[in-house]
């Protein structure tokens, strides 16, 4: 009897686990902003982040028929598509395949993928598949008329100083924003590091889009992720929506592991967003 305690114990504890790390969670974040377009009112983004080389079921269909099922607008990937430790480009190429006529995608890559050192085999890969790649560069989203900004900055973690790290994001950012001369236009910036919200506050930017954080990991209630890197212990910007001045930053949980091979209570996950016209 108590051997059969024991294998059932350890077969749930199993399948616990195995969820956690496995089973895809869609969130619905409705999102209102005064300067957005009038076309894009009910405007909706898949957000994705995170991914390190992990599979979802036979030919990534689990998470597609998640994508799919949102009807997006527009995809974005806020970075680490691959991992650097266990590099596997085909597996995320793979699933960019699959999910490039649902909508265009939007990526800006990750620490990951610098570290790796294949960052810009692996940009040229993307773009023959057909994503639009913004590294430290944007483009315009046109609809009936109107069109809004959306603006990607490459991860600095390749220099490895936080006050390096914060030149080279601003140096760029300032470049662009030059570039557009646009104040009033609505603004979308896709950056894989949440910790320098209070920077991207700075300029504005309506919406941020980051990763990152993998939701600390560990998620407790009413304490909130664990840790983060480039945050620590307790992080403060983990998952869901962030306000500071006029900007808004959504935080994606991600989809895989990378360091620390187990989420516990923070399952993968697909954020959907709605833009409301307020």
């Amino acid at each position: 009897m108590n051997k059969l305690i024991i294998v059932i114990t350890i077969i749930c504890v199993w399948a616990f686990l195995y969820l956690e790390n496995n089973y895809i969670t869609t969130t619905q974040i409705n999102i209102k902003f005064p300067k957005l377009p009038d076309t894009f009112d009910g405007y909706k983004i898949v957000h994705l982040s995170d991914l390190h080389n992990k599979r979802f079921g036979e030919d990534q269909k689990n998470l597609v028929r998640k994508i799919e099922d949102a009807h997006p607008d527009i995809i974005v990937f806020t970075g680490d598509l691959i991992d650097s430790r266990r590099f596997n480009a085909e597996t995320s190429l793979d699933l960019m395949k699959r999910i490039v006529n649902i909508a265009p995608i939007y990526y800006v890559p990750g620490n990951h993928e610098w570290r790796s050192g294949r960052l810009e085999t692996l940009c040229n890969d993307l773009k023959d598949i057909g994503v639009n790649v913004l590294c430290n560069a944007y483009d315009v989203i046109g609809k009936d008329g109107d069109g809004i900004y959306i603006i990607g900055i490459d991860d600095p973690s390749i220099y490895q100083a936080e006050d390096i790290e914060t030149k080279v994001v601003k140096r760029e950012i300032d470049r662009m924003m030059d570039e557009i001369q646009d104040n009033d236009a609505f603004k979308i910036l896709l950056a894989h590091r949440p910790d320098m919200f209070p920077l991207y506050s700075d300029y504005g930017f309506n919406l941020v889009l980051s990763g990152h954080a993998h939701g600390g990991q560990i998620r407790l209630p009413f304490i909130g992720g664990l840790v983060a890197p480039n945050q620590g212990v307790l992080p403060e910007y983990t998952s869901g929506e962030y306000k500071m001045g006029d900007s808004t930053m959504v935080v994606s949980r991600g989809l895989g592991n990378s360091i620390f091979p187990q989420r516990l209570f923070n399952h993968p996950e697909v954020v959907v967003l709605t833009l409301i016209k307020e």
